[in-house]
């Protein structure tokens, strides 16, 4: 009889084990197969959004929070979507350069840095940014503190060394300590602080600081856990791994393309750099991620110099450009007004607030983004389509369509005039021009006249 059982019961426990590893293989293959599709969950609010950089200290006379929560109207009126404030813990002491210090030397990362106010009228700005249906990023800073942060007392071994034994700081920044990731405390505090801002003032993500210098791994642990908050959205100061963007970031940053921009203000570079940057950014990174595309910000203005400086009377219609191919366009604080001046990065040095016709183009170009979904974010929107065959280096022409949306520009990368024609057997109808409200219809051979670094964009 106890043969006879275990005879009996010998076909069920295989069944059973069979079961359990198909069932097994199924949720292996899933998991693989999710992978692989290399598609991150973006916020839903970020499918058509621009972002613009909110450097606290430079913004006003005052440099608080309550001092910036005064432009908010006007910013909404210019319609910015994300608000990425730039760092505002407080800053190191030990070792600190210039006056006030880096605002990426974090001192304490629970904690305002008190030139700037408190935690409460911080989330007062923030809750006056949601009501205005604007969504905000805080500036993270993870692969570095302050020498004189709590931490490098507390826990010296969460940290880089030298071979003397004496903390290492990354590159010539001699004011910040590297951490290291191999030790697991300091990646659970670390999340614990990103998630403290998400739970305490409800904001919206972050912009990581040097996110390639961290491990991918922490990226991605932090936002599952980010996530199980509320959905948020994470950009990635980074353009060398693709694997940031698989599953950690929505977004990392589009500087090839802005060295790109430079050269043609310079005469070193042409239309068609442009083409083969685009053509490697869509083999390089995963299919839905986004770039993010500028004229400056405040690294590029305080090291690098303004946009008049380095561009010209390119600046406009390189604003065109980093607005209308695929990716999300990004204006640094003063832009709008016309910033001609390096900022001082580690002392006090205010923007001067004059009228500008940038206020204007930045305003359209906003307005265009949230309403055009050929120009929307990833796959939300429209494949980038050239017009022309190439031979004019010095136009950069294209349409993008989704749905029934359609935009063509027409871009003279050049301080010479140029004349370009449009096939309206690839594309043809009528249009609107979005900076000057003419209507302008494509048929047949359509030639367009452009003026030294001038531009046409239409939208239907």
């Amino acid at each position: 009889m106890k043969k006879n059982k275990k005879n009996l019961f010998s076909p069920l426990i295989i069944t059973l084990a069979v079961i359990i590893m198909m069932s097994f293989t199924v949720h292996q293959t899933k998991i693989i197969s999710n992978k692989q599709d290399n598609k991150p969950m973006h916020a839903a609010w970020s499918k058509n959004a621009n972002i613009y950089e909110v450097n606290i200290r430079q913004y006003t006379n005052e440099g608080t929070f309550e001092a910036f929560e005064k432009h908010l109207p006007r910013l909404k009126k210019m319609g910015v979507d994300i608000l990425w404030i730039m760092p505002i813990f407080p800053v190191g002491e030990l070792n600190r350069k210039g006056s006030l210090g880096s605002y990426y030397a974090v001192k304490d990362y629970k904690d305002i840095n008190p030139e700037f106010g408190d935690i409460k009228q911080f989330k007062k700005l923030v809750k006056k940014a949601h009501k205005l249906g604007m969504h905000v990023i805080l500036d993270w800073v993870a692969n570095h503190s302050a020498w004189d942060n709590q931490w490098a007392t507390d826990h010296p071994d969460w940290y880089k060394h030298n071979e003397d034994g004496s903390f290492a700081s990354p590159f010539d920044w001699t004011d910040v300590i590297a951490f290291d990731y191999s030790n697991p405390t300091l990646r659970d505090s670390m999340i614990d602080a990103l998630k403290f801002w998400v739970t305490e003032a409800n904001v919206d993500g972050y912009r990581c600081d040097v996110a390639g210098m961290v491990p991918t791994d922490f990226w991605e642990q932090a936002r599952v856990e980010l996530d199980s908050i509320k959905p948020v959205f994470m950009l990635a100061e980074d353009e060398d791994n693709p694997k940031l963007l698989e599953s950690a970031f929505d977004m990392n940053y589009g500087w090839k393309l802005h060295k790109i921009m430079n050269g043609i203000a310079k005469g070193t570079k042409h239309a068609n750099d442009i083409w083969d940057n685009l053509a490697w950014s869509d083999s390089t990174y995963p299919t839905d991620s986004y770039r993010m595309y500028f004229t400056s910000n405040h690294d590029e203005n305080s090291w690098n110099g303004s946009v008049s400086k380095r561009m010209g009377k390119a600046g406009e219609v390189m604003a065109v450009l980093s607005y209308t191919v695929p990716g999300m366009g990004l204006v640094y604080s003063g832009q709008e007004a016309g910033l001609s001046k390096k900022l001082l990065f580690f002392d006090k040095d205010t923007i001067v607030w004059n009228k500008s016709d940038y206020a204007d183009i930045y305003t359209k170009l906003n307005n265009l983004k949230t309403t055009n979904k050929a120009l929307w974010n990833g796959t939300s929107g429209g494949k980038i389509i050239r017009l022309g065959d190439g031979s004019n280096y010095n136009v950069f022409a294209f349409y993008r369509e989704k749905d029934s949306d359609k935009v063509v520009a027409v871009l003279n990368m050049s301080d010479k005039p140029q004349t370009f024609t449009i096939d309206g057997n690839i594309i043809s109808g009528k249009f609107n021009n979005v900076f000057t409200d003419e209507s302008f219809e494509i048929k047949d051979q359509s030639k367009i006249e452009l003026q030294p670094w001038g531009y046409i964009l239409l939208s239907n």
